[in-house]
């Protein structure tokens, strides 16, 4: 059974999450690195948005690095 069989359903690891935050302004960037940050929910600088740690949203922050700060989101408490 291959590595991609055994992840959970939706492609989320467990329910993990990432907090990004965007730390410089796409303006002057590449369409494709301002729509990778638009993908994940950021508009303005300063702003953190908390998403789930997926291949997608990972391949989106790959692009757009160099303008975000992102660590692992603190565990919510039930």
């Amino acid at each position: 059974m291959s590595a991609r069989a055994q992840r959970p359903a939706g492609g989320a690891q467990s329910g993990a999450r990432l907090s990004v935050t965007l730390e410089r302004s796409v303006h002057g960037q590449l369409e494709h690195i301002a729509a990778s940050v638009r993908g994940l929910g950021l508009r303005r600088r300063h702003q953190t948005v908390q998403v789930a740690d997926t291949a997608a949203n990972r391949g989106m922050i790959r692009a757009a690095s160099h303008l975000l700060r992102v660590h692992a989101a603190a565990a919510e408490h039930k």
